[in-house]
């Protein structure tokens, strides 16, 4: 048995326990596949990583990501999650001003901007509207109308999510999902605030085929959904989500166009601390 440096942050949020929680795994080069899925399943987190040293030239460390029951190319609040703590326990990024990540797609940039991380959202892999049959199942899935539905999208980028936009962020509070409508789909479901509150927009994430009936907080869907909403128009090149509410959180996620890039940010705050013996 061998001890390895391990954390659990909260991401999207300044409080404890009111974002998307991650255990994260230091120095687990020499793990398995199966020794990973092993320990994600008994986190029974959202997500949890594991650092190892980089593959890629450029980058600054290596993650591996997954849920309880599988391996993700790429997700969003594990990466401001893992870098926070690989920050935390002393990892220098070659670059004072990026840190390079590398993990299932690829190299993911990520800046510090005071005490808050951002990533640069990835290229999308799928976009384009949903197809009629796949909005008349989904729509039934959430007891909505195909009219209730204002536009719809897919947004993947490593998670493969589809995504539909009501008109408000109440409608989209009171959704009561059909869970097993949903076992094939990652979906989420966005609706705007009136102007002139803190956030913009609310947005709930059903990841039920990676075992997560609903995420907390969704880094990769948030940036699907930002290079989707802002590059058509629907938003401005900067706003606020709140997501988690109907969870009891407060997760924010903050989203800003610089030039032809799209970074979204979040808070983290560490709230465990110690070893795996694994």
């Amino acid at each position: 048995m061998k001890t390895y440096k391990f954390q659990q942050v909260d991401v999207f949020t300044n409080q404890p326990l009111h974002g998307n929680p991650l255990a994260v795994v230091h120095g687990a080069d020499k793990w398995t596949v199966k020794q990973m899925q092993s320990f994600a399943h008994w986190t029974n987190l959202s997500e949890t990583t594991f650092i190892m040293d980089p593959s890629h030239p450029d980058a600054d460390y290596k993650v591996r990501i997954f849920t309880p029951e599988n391996e993700l190319p790429f997700a969003g609040h594990p990466t401001l999650g893992t870098c926070h703590s690989w920050l935390s326990l002393g990892g220098l990024a070659r670059d004072d001003d990026v840190i390079k990540q590398e993990c299932g797609i690829g190299l993911i940039y990520i800046k510090r901007e005071a005490d808050r991380l951002a990533f640069r959202a990835p290229p999308l892999s799928k976009t384009g509207p949903l197809n009629e049959r796949d909005l008349t199942r989904l729509s039934a899935a959430f007891g909505l109308k195909k009219t209730d539905v204002v536009a719809h999208q897919w947004v993947a980028n490593g998670p493969n999510w589809s995504v539909i936009m009501l008109n408000s962020a109440q409608k989209v509070l009171e959704l009561t999902p059909d869970l097993r409508a949903l076992s094939g789909d990652m979906v989420g479901v966005v609706g705007p605030y009136p102007d002139g509150g803190e956030c913009d927009l609310e947005v709930r994430g059903f990841a039920v085929p990676a075992g997560i009936n609903e995420d907390p907080v969704t880094g990769s869907l948030n940036a699907g959904l930002a290079m989707w909403l802002i590059h058509s128009g629907m938003m401005k090149d900067r706003y606020v989500v709140s997501q988690g509410t109907i969870l009891g959180r407060r997760g924010r996620v903050y989203v800003e166009k610089r030039y032809n890039d799209i970074w979204v940010g979040g808070d983290v705050i560490i709230c465990v601390d110690g070893q795996v013996r694994y």
